[in-house]
């Protein structure tokens, strides 16, 4: 099916004209600049926060870029990955009109964005036994308004990745967006779709410098896709949404890929010696397969479980009251010796 970017493009998004900053119009770092309204005299901490940050983050982008093998046209960074869900909404649904395809359990983000936007949403439940795409009901479900698609992979909470096959259909019958939220791919068996986006103009990826990476305090997301999406991205975006000090802290974390990966491979080390210590507990009925950096567990009472580790200053999350997760945990994979304590812990229940 064919994709038309300009024909799912919101009207008053084509004829939006972006506001233009004093950092737009003026890209040079050297000079004496009277042109912002900043302070003069600098700040009262070291660095010079007095001077607005640069509003496509270049720097950032170029680093960025050299690591995922992309232009600096092909990456937005936002927010989080919250802002580039937003910024999804905003550009491409129009209110009380369109409607979203979710799937069931997934980040709950999709669901809170259209419900800001006023945008419907249509659910179409992941397979109950292996949490993949029900590819021919999300086909079914398509309609003249239908505008994103949304498919978590791996997919949180259920920890597991999404066949491409199933992905790769919907990406070829849908003339909409479909979004591949990645914030979890570092931790995975298989490679990024970033290289797909070259046969896919419909498709859009969303990563995240706040798991792999570690710098979820920094509130750093990225988004890639093509250069007409990734326009339209910095057209709606705030003129200064990545402040100065993420800017600067994030380029100083891409220069320390080795520790990441270290850091990944324990993960995932401990990830799996994690996983057979909980098959193992008796009150412990399900240890699903992961992609991630956290477990989805199923148990005879989460709530008991969830209240015992919370007394012992051990907090998980209680994921049992979301669909297809009835009795369901979800721990996220701690450090060698948080996951010994863990375990020890629950070994107390079951004696």
């Amino acid at each position: 099916m064919e994709f038309n970017l300009d024909t799912i493009t919101r009207t008053n998004i084509k004829n939006l004209k972006p506001y233009s900053s004093a950092r737009s119009e003026f890209k040079g770092k050297e000079g004496i600049f009277l042109d912002a309204n900043e302070n003069s005299f600098g700040s009262p901490l070291d660095a010079n926060y007095n001077r607005y940050p640069d509003p496509l983050q270049l720097d950032v982008k170029e680093k960025l870029g050299k690591i995922k093998g992309l232009p600096i046209q092909n990456i937005f960074l936002g927010n989080g990955s919250d802002e580039a869900i937003d910024i999804l909404f905003r550009a491409f649904c129009n209110p009380g009109v369109d409607n979203i395809i979710i799937c069931p359990p997934t980040y709950g983000m999709y669901e809170v964005s259209a419900n800001i936007n006023d945008v419907k949403i249509k659910r179409v439940p992941l397979t109950s036994e292996e949490f993949q795409l029900d590819t021919e009901n999300i086909l079914k479900a398509i309609d003249n308004n239908t505008k994103l698609i949304f498919i978590c992979c791996p997919n949180n909470p259920t920890g597991n990745g999404v066949k491409w096959e199933a992905i790769k259909k919907i990406l070829e019958n849908f003339s909409g967006l479909v979004i591949i939220d990645e914030a979890y791919i570092n931790f995975a068996r298989y490679r990024s779709l970033i290289p797909e986006l070259l046969n896919y103009p419909n498709l859009v990826i969303l990563q995240t410098l706040s798991k792999a990476w570690g710098l979820a305090g920094l509130r750093v997301g990225m988004a890639f896709a093509s250069e007409p999406i990734i326009d339209i991205f910095n057209r709606i975006k705030p003129p200064y949404n990545i402040n100065i000090a993420s800017q600067k802290l994030v380029l100083e974390a891409l220069n320390n890929t080795d520790k990441i990966n270290a850091w990944i491979k324990e993960t995932v080390e401990e990830r799996d010696k994690l996983s057979a210590e909980l098959a193992m507990l008796p009150f412990i009925i399900k240890v699903y397969p992961s992609d991630a950096n956290f477990i989805l567990v199923k148990t005879n009472d989460p709530l008991a479980i969830y209240n015992y580790l919370v007394n012992k200053k051990i907090i998980i999350r209680d994921r049992s009251k979301v669909e297809l997760c009835e009795g369901c945990l979800r721990i996220t994979v701690g450090t060698k010796e948080e996951n010994r304590k863990l375990i020890d812990i629950l070994k107390e229940i079951s004696n």
